[in-house]
């Protein structure tokens, strides 16, 4: 009988560790598909301008994103936001929904993938200074001479991949870290008072009426010259980066804890370089992979010292 009872305590125990595990896999595997998401991006948006001009992309591309959204948010059956909420919402909405992709955009006419790959690596670092003026918290020093360093080895790379100056790219680049760290401070607020999804799939849905108007008077304007590339191009930054990326990093972020969720994109530079390479065919210059793994110990460190 006691034996009887030791197995059966043995085999609960058994069970309930292997369900207690199987949520942080489960969260683990959502995360590293959302980074995967996000490393093909550039790849996409530069395959996505073989065929749209930069306005016509990110219109048609946020639009498309909005109807998929708000076609989930209805299946899903999810609530309106509270009023108070919009706000932030359309910050969300005009930095990571416009803004970034509207500016890496228009730098991606001029910057190969493998360039903006380091430059936007260093946007972890930019969130977290965001944060920290948002929410009035002081981190260490440690994590400032981080953040300071990461700064600058970006700032070195692109001045030495320009010739000296910093190109009109470059400028594109450094305001969409701004205006995306902006919206990723705010849209982090606000997954503390609804479902990270939700924040993404409402911001989508505020921008659709501007993005409807804007495709139309884009499309008129630009050429479109519809090759395989430009196609899967689209509906990849449209359903794969701008939503199902999204979707995915923020039901694994749920999962995991952010701080564990935050190593895991510290690959998502490196992967993008690769894409660049096997995808476009790009060539790397010895000081990307270099610059890349410089801010990645950056922000390693950034992520060990900001509580």
């Amino acid at each position: 009988m006691t034996a009887q009872d030791s197995a059966t305590h043995s085999t609960t125990i058994a069970v309930g560790t292997t369900d207690a595990a199987s949520p942080q896999t489960r969260g683990t595997l959502l995360a590293v598909l959302g980074v995967v998401a996000f490393s093909l991006t550039f790849p996409s948006t530069a395959w996505g301008l073989e065929s749209f001009g930069p306005w016509s992309l990110v219109a048609v591309r946020s639009t498309l994103a909005a109807l998929i959204a708000g076609a989930f948010l209805l299946a899903m059956k999810a609530p309106l936001p509270e009023r108070r909420h919009w706000a932030g919402l359309a910050v969300v909405a005009g930095g990571v929904v416009i803004g970034f992709p509207l500016l890496t955009t228009l730098a991606l006419q001029t910057s190969t993938t493998s360039h903006a790959a380091v430059v936007v690596g260093l946007l972890p670092l930019t969130t977290a200074t965001f944060a920290a003026i948002r929410t009035g918290r002081r981190p260490s020093r440690t994590f400032w001479i981080a953040a300071v360093a990461g700064a600058v080895v970006v700032l070195a790379f692109t001045l030495q991949q320009s010739g000296g100056a910093l190109s009109t790219g470059d400028l594109y680049l450094f305001g969409a870290l701004l205006v995306c760290a902006a919206g990723y401070t705010e849209g982090g607020r606000l997954a503390r008072l609804m479902p990270g999804w939700h924040v993404v799939g409402w911001a989508l849905i505020l921008c659709l009426p501007l993005m409807l108007v804007g495709s139309a008077v884009a499309l008129s304007i630009e050429p479109v010259h519809l090759n395989a590339h430009g196609v899967v191009g689209l509906l990849w930054v449209a359903a794969g980066s701008t939503f199902f990326g999204l979707y995915v990093w923020y039901r694994g972020m749920a999962a995991i804890g952010i701080p564990k969720a935050s190593q895991l994109q510290l690959a998502q530079p490196l992967l993008t370089l690769v894409w660049s390479v096997t995808l476009l065919g790009e060539s790397l210059s010895p000081a990307a992979p270099l610059a890349a793994a410089a801010v990645l110990v950056c922000i390693a460190v950034t992520q060990r010292s900001k509580s």
